[in-house]
């Protein structure tokens, strides 16, 4: 069959969206003349994934080179959504991994890495970025082949491609080239993958039978069900039976049958058994169930997605603000959103709280912070508790997760990033040199350890640390840690913040908000340099006297403010606090507003 399925798999940033750009290009998918031919990150299809410049949800292109048709599957490269590699990875046959040349292996290659060889997947490896000034070729590959080594299932693993690219220049090699100057294209990655990857083992005389991989929707055909046909022909009109997680069978019939071709979707007869389709007419289906001829319904092995490892409240807005700037504030709002994203984000969990509240739980600090992006941009108004480690009970122990914790940061900064890391119960487990002078440090700590970090990092490394951490086991819970953060500053009065009163504020910690913010009793403001809370009238006019100061001429300057993102808002938040989504802003606050509770709570 003229016919390859195969993932593009790597960690953050080591340009594998840029090399699915230049699939797309070179094999003449787009005329001359279409838009897409000027653009860069196509498949980054989202406003997030452009801003964050990460691949959140795994997408399915289709190319054709040589008479062959190539369906790509374009996965995301951060743990957080691992959810969707491990779903998408069940309908290819071979993997191209993306591994940065300078960088080398990281943690998240790991991962994908690992997922790729349990599932068979044939492997091509591509050495990127190979023009930077401090790319070390060599070293990846041999930490390449140690990956290898380490997660094989099967001595054949071991013997794997590799290739050489600048991806942003559309340019591969079979052989390190001497010089980045000389001509070439991305033809070897094409023969490449002719050559290594299988096509897919089809039975086209079955009856059809199809795994669910993932879902879309519009509001003109409604649900698509895509995934890999395991067996058989898909056409328009076939009785099917759609078999439930959960040993449900219901009938159906499929309405349409669609393919892939560049980044369009195409209707088509009929879809014979390899190919990766969207079929429509199967209201209630659900990602890993099998769709089959209802003839012989037969169910497929569902697929098996790691467990959350973190969770947070989510409730309705009830600051003295709420309503002001949202389109959708009621808890039956957002609810109902939440279950439209359940049917789609595998990863994502929900439980609903004893006090109304909606329990979200999730992979990491970042698959729930993109959600909550997301309603924010849709119009939701909303407010979100601390992020919560989800621990559980084996053989009657406590068992909480830990994570593999990545960190290059300059040399002179290790000794901090260290200390802070064993503040947080974290164990050193490596330290080597980075050919630009940096260090990295691996660490083994808990997830509830790491919830903070990444904004204390930034503090302490001058904003210059980069940190990445992986899920690796549950073990027994550790001992508790301690309150690593000061205390805040907090609004006394509602009101517009002024420049005397944040002065004044200024004159205590950090303030995260300019003059003009309108702020309420009870809004955290900024961050106190001691452990203890404050109460500020940041509203507060400077008083007006007859007497002249020798120094009233003088206009008061201020240190501008610190602006947190969403997911430096949910890191800053302790259990007595909460956050305000809405379109137009976040607001830190306590969960209890008058300074009077705040004292009867804290007794």
């Amino acid at each position: 069959m003229n016919l390859r399925n195969i993932a593009i798999i790597a960690h953050v940033d080591h340009g594998k969206t840029t090399l699915v750009d230049g699939l797309l290009k070179q094999s003449h998918t787009f005329r001359e003349n279409e838009a897409a031919m000027s653009q860069t990150l196509i498949l980054d299809s989202t406003d997030q994934e452009r801003e964050r410049g990460i691949t959140i949800l795994a997408k399915n292109t289709a190319i054709t080179y040589k008479d062959t048709k190539i369906n790509i599957i374009d996965t995301p490269g951060h743990t957080d959504f691992s959810g969707e590699v491990e779903r998408t990875l069940n309908m290819a046959d071979g993997a191209i991994l993306v591994i940065d040349a300078q960088e080398g292996p990281m943690p998240q290659t790991k991962f994908v890495l690992k997922k790729a060889l349990e599932l068979g997947l044939r492997l091509i490896v591509v050495i990127n970025k190979i023009d930077k000034r401090d790319a070390r070729i060599e070293e990846a590959i041999d930490k390449t082949g140690d990956l290898f080594l380490d997660l094989a299932t099967d001595a054949s693993q071991l013997d794997f491609p590799v290739y050489y690219a600048v991806g942003r220049e559309g340019k591969t090699w079979i052989k390190a080239p001497g010089n980045h100057t000389e001509t070439a294209d991305l033809t070897p990655i094409f023969e490449a993958i002719l050559e290594h990857v299988p096509p897919p083992e089809a039975d086209l005389e079955g009856p059809f039978q199809m795994l669910v991989s993932s879902l879309d929707w519009d509001s003109f055909q409604g649900k698509y069900a895509i995934g890999r046909i395991k067996r058989g022909i898909a056409r328009p009109g076939l009785p099917v039976a759609l078999m439930g997680r959960d040993g449900r069978i219901e009938s159906a019939r499929i309405e349409k049958v669609y393919v892939s071709q560049g980044l369009k979707r195409i209707e088509v007869p009929e879809a014979l058994a390899g190919d990766i389709v969207a079929v429509t007419g199967i209201k209630n289906v659900g990602i890993g169930e099998t769709i089959a001829d209802a003839a012989a319904p037969e169910a497929l092995p569902t697929i098996e997605v790691g467990e959350p490892t973190l969770k947070m409240a989510v409730t309705a807005n009830t600051s003295p603000f709420a309503g002001r700037e949202g389109q959708y504030v009621t808890s039956r709002q957002i609810l109902e959103r939440i279950y439209r994203e359940l049917e789609t984000n595998i990863s994502l969990r929900l439980e609903l709280g004893n006090s109304g509240e909606f329990i979200l739980a999730g992979r990491g600090e970042l698959h729930l912070s993109v959600f909550i992006e997301n309603l924010r941009r849709e119009g939701y108004e909303l407010q979100v508790g601390k992020p919560q480690v989800i621990t559980k009970l084996i053989d009657g122990v406590e068992m909480e997760p830990f994570e593999e914790l990545t960190v290059n940061v300059d040399k002179k900064y290790t000794g901090t990033v260290t200390s802070e890391v064993g503040r947080r119960k974290g164990l050193l487990l490596s330290q080597t040199q980075n050919a630009d002078r940096s260090a990295r440090l691996v660490f083994e700590i808990t997830t509830r350890g790491l919830l903070g970090f990444r904004n204390q990092l930034l503090t302490i490394s001058r904003g210059t640390g980069v940190m990445h951490s992986i899920f690796t086991h549950f073990a027994p819970t550790g001992p508790s840690i301690p309150r690593l953060r000061n205390g805040v500053l907090i609004a006394s009065e509602t009101g517009k913040a002024v420049t005397y009163g944040l002065n004044v504020a200024q004159g205590r910690g950090i303030t995260f908000i300019p003059p003009q913010t309108p702020v309420y009793e009870g809004m955290i403001i900024g961050l106190n340099s001691r452990e203890n809370d404050i109460e500020i009238n940041v509203a507060k006019e400077k008083k007006m006297t007859n007497v002249r100061s020798s120094t009233s001429d003088f206009a008061i300057i201020l240190t501008p403010p610190t602006i947190f993102s969403l997911e430096q808002c949910l890191d800053f938040l302790e259990d007595d606090e909460l956050l305000e989504v809405t379109p137009k802003g976040l607001r830190l606050r306590k969960r209890v507003l008058d300074a009077d509770g705040r004292v009867k709570v804290g007794k």
